[in-house]
């Protein structure tokens, strides 16, 4: 039996919740020729949503393309990993692909395969910094050229901000910005990096593509997906079961999919709370490890404030006097220092609300290990 929550990969949309509106916006933008700036905290479902789109498009005339520069440091990276997520969709046997091998045949690379997955992977060493625009140029040429509509998903785009070379943003916006072939989407998880990115006049993509901002799922579809999941594969899940679900993974999608998982693989016929909660735990000793390994990273008033953030669940004036003394925080200059790098560290988030900020631990995971613990 297939576990039908799904915590990595994508399958179907048998095993996709919701998303209707997000997915038809997206499919309105790629059919009508607009670029797409698609933000969202990470592990919220913007890949699977990526995903779920490419499969809608199947019956479509388009060439699909998804590329994680996540990993990517450097220029030569981003090329790297655009050439390899091109080499799986167009086999180098076919006409197209051979033409492709012929652009990068001037570039020397050396291709490999991975022994595990097949899928293939390239070395280039280049001489000069316009050799690497020149290669940049010409494989988007080759895309604009393809026969079909391309649509390229570049994920977590604001990656390209930390490159060495501070140019690359011109240097992309120069060339897409002539492409009528190719309808980009560019996703990212840092809201402020993304958002600075697209709608600062600064910069060289602003006012370049329409937003679209991914949130939670709604909670009630979600309970009926779950309830509907478990009933598909013989299970029964009570009401209270699915709600201390979404109560304590915050309907963040990852940990909501991780903690269905967990319950659905140790239940018999039937769960309720007390499935749930060895489902809750069994989680939160699989992650101790690394909660552990958070504390020898931090300094001891980093940790400190991570524990009260966590205790808070959600802090929304990080300098109000009654947080800063119950948890011995000291002065609001410290508060926001301590803010400030643990945001940098990705080890609280910063959401955005409509008339506010607020702030609370980037893992829900983690924040519930802390609340446990502490």
């Amino acid at each position: 039996m297939t576990n039908p929550f799904l915590i990595k990969g994508y399958l179907s949309k048998e095993f996709f919740c919701n998303r209707v509106e997000e997915l038809k916006e997206l499919e309105r933008n790629v059919k009508n020729g607009i670029d797409t700036t698609l933000i969202s905290a990470r592990r919220l479902g913007k890949t699977g949503l990526i995903m779920r789109l490419f499969e809608g498009l199947k019956g479509e005339p388009f060439e699909l393309i998804y590329v994680d520069i996540y990993a990517s440091r450097t220029q030569s990276d981003f090329i790297k990993l655009l050439i390899e997520a091109i080499l799986k969709k167009i086999p180098p046997k076919t006409t197209i692909g051979k033409n492709f091998f012929s652009l990068l045949k001037s570039l020397r690379p050396v291709i490999s395969y991975d022994p595990i997955s097949g899928e293939p992977q390239i070395t280039i060493s280049y001489q000069t910094a316009v050799e690497k625009e020149y290669t940049l140029q010409g494989i988007l040429d080759f895309l604009e050229q393809h026969p079909q509509k391309i649509v390229l998903a570049i994920d977590e785009f604001q990656q390209i901000t930390e490159y060495p070379e501070k140019n690359t943003e011109s240097i992309l916006r120069t060339y897409m910005q002539h492409l009528q072939n190719i309808r980009f989407i560019f996703c990212g998880s840092d809201k402020r990096m993304m958002t600075d990115i697209f709608s600062n006049v600064k910069h060289p993509f602003f006012a370049s593509t329409q937003f679209l901002n991914l949130g939670k799922i709604n909670r009630d579809q979600y309970a009926v997906f779950i309830k509907d999941s478990f009933a598909r594969n013989g299970k029964h899940i009570t009401d209270e079961a699915v709600d201390l679900i979404l109560d304590w993974s915050k309907t963040y999608t990852f940990y909501t999919q991780s903690v269905c998982n967990m319950t659905f693989s140790i239940s018999g016929k039937n769960s309720d709370i007390e499935t749930v909660k060895k489902a809750c735990i069994a989680l939160l000793k699989q992650g101790e490890t690394v909660y552990l390994q958070y504390r020898k990273l931090l300094t001891p008033g980093q940790w400190n404030y991570l524990i009260a953030v966590a205790k808070e669940d959600v802090v929304r004036k990080i300098t109000a006097q009654s947080f800063i003394t119950r948890y011995d925080i000291g002065t609001p200059a410290n508060s926001r220092r301590l803010l400030k790098a643990l945001l940098e560290k990705e080890l609280l988030l910063e959401i955005q609300e409509t008339h506010a900020v607020s702030y609370q631990v980037y893992d829900v995971f983690f924040s519930r290990w802390l609340q446990m613990e502490y």
